[in-house]
Order: structure tokens, then C-alpha cells, then sequence
């Protein structure tokens, strides 16, 4: 009897032990397939689902639109910098000064037209004797101040030369005519015997030229065709030779009543380019050959003579005549 009693609960208990052992390894089944990545805690399958990936960005009040960022948007450091100033606006900054303040004969030619002939009212066209090909030409392109000068083509033979005058007399300006002007050549002086610049004597009714030959810059009076220095080696050295395609100032007196003529270049006496009371061999030697000079200058040219076959470009700026010295500029 008991082991008809005993076989069914042995079998239920079989059933129940079946049963127990299929339902655990379905709830371990479930739990591992729902567990996190390595180091994560499980997930509950039956809980509520785990929060999106993408609220980490939508939901994160820690990051803000730069929009907003009143550091941004409310920088003046670089706006509103009063310490920026524009250089035009500096009261500091002075123009450059007038090259012919105070000067009785002056021009550097700004107010002249470019391409056309210096200013009517203040330079005449001169060409002594006779006329050629010569040209005088207000050049914007070439200036030593300002945005212009004049330039002068000429070619060889005398009458190819042409000059610009003041139309003021330089005979109101006293018994000592200073001068002072910048010339720049298109080429070195050659051999020959050129003009660039040359005033009238009354008392002989001939010329006192500056110029060119042997290569240096020279003086040469019309009247007997004596030179300063005397083109000796000696004298030739000197002189001295401008260079090319730059500004030379030039300046001179002239003293009437004692006869005697300075020259200055860039600044610097020049030996033998001055006449004194004593005659000097290889200087001025022929200049007092002639005995007494004592001009008396009535008129003033500026431009280019040749005498020999030598044509030339040369500009002329900042022309300036007076009783007192000038004095080249900074």
C-alpha cells in the first residue's frame, strides 16, 4: 500500500523538480541576454526601458548655445578699443614744410600742369639766337619735392637749347645773387662743353654760364671763354663729377661789387669751383687774366645749351633765387 502511495508523489515530485528546473534556466536565459556591455549592471527585462543615448545631448543643461554666451557677444576688446586711432586723425602729424617760404624767386613747379610748359606767370620759354627741337616739360613722373618737376630734352647743337627764366628780375635782389637749385641728370657729363644754367652780365652784355665738360661741373664766361675750374688734371680733380639718375643740389653767390663766386654741392664747398681776390693756378687763374670782374646779373636761365653734338635729359626742381643764402633742403 505504501508503495502504490509512494510512486505517484515520487512522480509528481519528478514532474514539479522538471517543471522548477525549465523555468529557472528560462529566467537565467532572460537575465543574461538583458545584461550591459563589460563593466555595466544588468538591465531588469521586466523595468522600465533604459533612457536614451540621445538625452545625454537634447537634455544636458550643461552644454549652452555659444549664441548666448555673453562672453562672446559682449567682448569690446576688439570693437570698441579706444586705443586703436586711425593715424590720419593724429594732430601730431605735420605737413611738410613750403620749400619756397620767405623766398623772393622760388618754384618747384606744383602749380604747373603736367605734360605743358611751366607756369606763364611765373617762367618764360627762352631759346637766345635761334630755336630747335628743345623742349621744356612739366614731368609728374620725376620730382625731388612735391609730385613734379621740369624736365628738358635736348638734343646736340647750339641751337637746339631751350631754358626756362623767371619773369621776375633778379636785379631787385641786391649786389649778391644767391641760387639754389637740384638737377638731376639722365646721364653723366661727357667731354664737351654743355650749359645748364646761366645768367646774364649787364656790364659786358654777355653771359656767366654753368655747366659741363671734361666730365665735372664747370663755370665759363662768354666773353673770353675762360672756365672755373681750369681743366688741367689738376683742376679737373678739383671739381667734382654728379652721378647719374639722381638729385644734385646745387647752390652759388655771386658778389658783384667784389667779384668773387661760391659754389656749393650737396652741401659741400667745392675748391675748385670758387673765385676769390687772389688768382689760384688751375682754378681761377683765367678768370682774373681778364682783369677786373664785377658783374652785375640781370637775368637768370635754367635748361640745356650744347655746343657739341651731346643731347641729354636732365629735370630741374626746386629752383630758388635770393639776396641771402638758401641752403639746400632736408
Amino acid at each position: 500500500m505504501q508503495e502504490i502511495l509512494f510512486e505517484p508523489i515520487a512522480s509528481f515530485a519528478s514532474t514539479l523538480g522538471l517543471l522548477f528546473l525549465l523555468v529557472f534556466s528560462t529566467f537565467g536565459c532572460a537575465v543574461e541576454l538583458g545584461s550591459g556591455g563589460p563593466g555595466q549592471d544588468p538591465i531588469d527585462p521586466w523595468g522600465d526601458p533604459p533612457p536614451s543615448d540621445d538625452d545625454d545631448t537634447t537634455d544636458d543643461d550643461d552644454t549652452t548655445d555659444p549664441s548666448d554666451d555673453d562672453d562672446a557677444t559682449d567682448d569690446d576688446d576688439t570693437t570698441d578699443d579706444d586705443d586703436t586711432t586711425d593715424p590720419s586723425d593724429d594732430d601730431d602729424t605735420e605737413p611738410p614744410g613750403d620749400p619756397c617760404a620767405g623766398l623772393p624767386i622760388c618754384d618747384g613747379f606744383e602749380s604747373s600742369v603736367a605734360g605743358g610748359q611751366p607756369d606763364s606767370s611765373t617762367w618764360s620759354i627762352e631759346t637766345p639766337n635761334c630755336s630747335g627741337d628743345g623742349q621744356a616739360i612739366v614731368d609728374d613722373s620725376v620730382a625731388r619735392s612735391g609730385d613734379k618737376s621740369v624736365r628738358f630734352e635736348g638734343s646736340g647743337g647750339y641751337c637746339n637749347h631751350i631754358f626756362i627764366a623767371p619773369t621776375a628780375s633778379i636785379s631787385a635782389l641786391g649786389d649778391v645773387v644767391y641760387g639754389r637749385f637740384y638737377v638731376r641728370f639722365g646721364q653723366v657729363l661727357g667731354p664737351e662743353h654743355v650749359t645748364f644754367a646761366a645768367f646774364a652780365d649787364q656790364t659786358v652784355n654777355k653771359d656767366v654760364r654753368m655747366g659741363g665738360q671734361s666730365q665735372i661741373l664747370m663755370w665759363n664766361r662768354e666773353l673770353d671763354d675762360a672756365t672755373l675750374p681750369v681743366l688741367s688734371p689738376t683742376g679737373i680733380a678739383l671739381s667734382v663729377s654728379p652721378s647719374a639718375d639722381s638729385w644734385t643740389c646745387i647752390e652759388f653767390a655771386i658778389d658783384g661789387p667784389a667779384g668773387t663766386l661760391d659754389t656749393w654741392v650737396d652741401g659741400q664747398w667745392v675748391e675748385g669751383l670758387n673765385i676769390d681776390d687772389t688768382p689760384s693756378p688751375d682754378i681761377d687763374s683765367q678768370w682774373h687774366n681778364g682783369g677786373g670782374w664785377q658783374p652785375s646779373l640781370i637775368d637768370a636761365r635754367f635748361g640745356w645749351e650744347s655746343y657739341g653734338g651731346t643731347a641729354a635729359n636732365l629735370w630741374f626742381d626746386d629752383i630758388a633765387l635770393a639776396g641771402d643764402p638758401i641752403g639746400c633742403l632736408d
